[in-house]
C-alpha cells in the first residue's frame, strides 16, 4: 500500500467525479453537490490531471464519459458506498433517522410480504425512505457493491435445485421469510375444467411464463425435463400481474406461488387449481451482503422483517 500516494487523493474530488458520471452535466452536478459551476469545473480540471485523462468530452446534450471514466464508474460506486457506511453512526435511532433504504424485490413480494412489515417500519421510523427496485439478474452484484441494501426473492430450497436456478454468491447472507407451494390459475370457463385435472391435462394446455432473473426457465421446467416432458409456453412476460391478467381472457395456464395465485384469483375472478405433480416448495428469502451484517440500520430493518413475518412462517408450517 502506497500511503503517500493515497494521502494525496482528495476524496471530495472522487465524490464530484461520481456525481458528474451520474449527471453528465456540470450544472446539475453543481446543484447536487451544493457548489458553484466554476467550483465543479475546477474540480474536473484537477481530476483530469490526477487520472491523466479528459474523463468527459462535450457534446450537444452535455458530457460524454471517456472509456477511462466508464472504467472508474463501478469502482467509484463501491468506494463511495463504503465511505458512506463508514460515516454511519454506530447506533441506529429509528425515531430520528432519515436513512434511505435500497431494496430489490421480486414482484410478488409487494402484495404478499411488504404489507406485513412496511407499516411497522414507517411507524417506528417516520423519517426513513425506501427506494424499491425490481429483482434482476444484476441484484446480487448490486448487493456486493453496496448499491442495494436488501433483496427479497424466491429461492429453491434444495442446493441441487438452486444450482440449476439461482445460487447466491458465497458472500451473500440470507434469511428465509416463508415457504410457498406452486398452484395454477385459469379463467372460470377454461376448457380444461371439463376434464379430469391431471398432469396430462396440464401439459396439453398452453402456458404463460414469467421471466425471472433473466431466465425463461425455472425449476418446474427442469423437473419436467427430468421425466422427458415439457410445457407448451405460449408467451413469456416480465411480471406476475401481466401473466395473471392474460389468464382472464385466454386459455393459458399460469403456474405461480399459491399466495399470489389466490390473491390474483380474487382480484380477477379466476379459478385456482393444484399443480398436478409432486413439486418442492420454494422459499421467499431475504438477502444482504456479509459486510453489512453488523450495519445498525440494516440490522434494525432485518429484525422488523423477521418479527413481522412470523405469522407467515407459522401459516406455512
Amino acid at each position: 500500500m502506497n500511503i503517500e500516494k493515497l494521502a494525496r487523493i482528495d476524496l471530495n474530488l472522487l465524490v464530484c467525479l461520481r456525481v458528474l458520471i451520474e449527471e453528465l452535466n456540470v450544472t446539475r452536478a453543481a446543484h447536487r453537490l451544493c457548489l458553484s459551476q466554476s467550483a465543479v469545473s475546477k474540480s474536473l480540471a484537477k481530476l483530469r490531471t490526477q487520472f491523466d485523462d479528459p474523463l468527459f468530452v462535450r457534446h450537444a446534450h452535455g458530457l460524454k464519459p471517456t472509456p477511462k471514466a466508464l472504467f472508474l464508474k463501478p469502482k467509484l460506486e463501491i468506494l463511495i458506498n463504503q465511505l458512506e457506511q463508514l460515516t454511519q453512526p454506530e447506533q441506529f435511532s429509528p425515531g430520528s433517522s432519515d436513512y434511505r433504504y435500497q431494496i430489490a424485490a421480486v414482484e410478488s413480494v409487494y402484495p404478499l410480504i411488504l404489507p406485513h412489515f412496511l407499516p411497522e417500519i414507517f411507524k417506528r421510523a417516520p423519517g426513513v425512505t425506501i427506494s424499491t427496485h425490481a429483482w434482476a439478474e444484476e441484484t446480487f452484484k448490486q448487493l456486493q457493491r453496496g448499491e442495494i441494501d436488501l433483496g427479497i426473492t424466491g429461492k429453491d430450497i434444495d442446493i441441487n435445485d438452486a444450482k440449476l436456478t439461482m445460487l447466491p454468491p458465497s458472500d451473500i447472507c440470507e434469511q428465509e421469510i416463508y415457504r410457498d407451494n406452486q398452484m395454477c390459475l385459469v379463467r372460470k370457463e377454461h376448457p380444461a375444467l371439463k376434464q379430469h385435472w391431471n398432469l396430462e391435462n396440464y401439459l396439453s394446455q398452453r402456458h404463460v411464463q414469467v421471466r425471472c432473473d433473466g431466465n425463461e426457465r425455472w425449476l418446474l421446467d427442469y423437473r419436467l425435463a427430468d421425466i422427458g416432458r415439457e410445457r407448451d409456453i405460449a408467451i413469456t412476460v416480465p411480471d406476475f400481474n401481466s401473466a395473471a391478467s392474460l389468464c382472464s381472457y385466454t386459455d393459458f395456464v399460469f403456474t405461480a406461488p399459491s399466495h399470489f395465485v389466490k390473491l390474483a384469483s380474487k382480484q380477477l375472478d379466476l379459478t385456482v387449481l393444484p399443480l398436478p405433480m409432486e413439486f418442492p416448495p420454494m422459499a421467499y428469502t431475504l438477502f444482504w451482503h456479509r459486510d453489512r451484517e453488523s450495519d445498525p440500520a440494516l440490522s434494525w430493518i432485518r429484525q422488523i422483517i423477521r418479527d413481522k413475518t412470523t405469522a407467515l412462517r407459522q401459516f406455512a408450517g
